[in-house]
């Protein structure tokens, strides 16, 4: 008698493992699946802001006579504050934030920490100390980026990690903040601030 009640707890217990164990598999796949989700969703959100932007751009841009190849730094120059002046008309109320909103800087934070972890962070933490170091630049949204400050090339595996972006814009690295660039403007279009872990 006591032999087949525990054999009937046995298997209710074997059971009941069977019931659940997909059920909470199923669970624990469903919220990876949420995450990946809502970054694909904060992803395509970022993706949407670029592309109204670049709409902006077109439509500030039209009307300027395109740059022919010129080794004119005085003609580049004119170009590229006409073309940040109709940008900056264009958008008066730009603040940071309005691209890299708080759930895309969170993501883009996360996303560019992995590139700073396991083997190849050394190489990431070499890469930036050898190409120019930026630091102490006040960075605003819709100010030109300035002149007299070299462009720090954002290390490949750092790009990697993040969306593409259209050929008129770029990622640059100032101190430890992530800039989103309008090239041909040389315009700060909005940025996110300690984007880059500490070393």
């Amino acid at each position: 008698m006591e032999v087949s009640t525990a054999n009937r707890v046995r298997v209710a217990s074997v059971l009941l493992m069977l019931l659940y164990c997909p059920l909470l598999g199923a669970q624990t796949a469903s919220h990876g699946t949420l995450a990946a989700n809502q970054d694909s969703l904060v992803v395509a959100s970022f993706e949407n802001h670029v592309k109204e932007y670049m709409k902006l751009r077109n439509k500030a841009k039209a009307g300027i006579p395109a740059l022919k190849p010129t080794d004119s730094a005085h003609k580049i120059n004119q170009h590229q504050r006409l073309l940040a002046s109709r940008i900056r008309t264009a958008r008066p109320e730009a603040k940071e934030g309005d691209i890299f909103t708080p759930d895309i800087s969170q993501l883009f934070k996360r996303l560019i920490a992995t590139a700073f972890q396991g083997s190849d962070a050394a190489r990431v933490r070499a890469s930036l100390r050898h190409a120019e170091p930026v630091s102490e630049v006040p960075l605003r949204v819709n100010a030109v980026y300035p002149d007299s400050i070299p462009l720090q090339s954002t290390p490949p595996s750092v790009l990697l990690n993040l969306p593409e972006l259209p050929a008129e814009l770029d990622y640059r690295i100032v101190g430890r903040d992530l800039v989103l660039r309008d090239v041909g403007a040389n315009l700060v279009l909005d940025f996110i601030p300690s984007a880059i872990p500490s070393s």
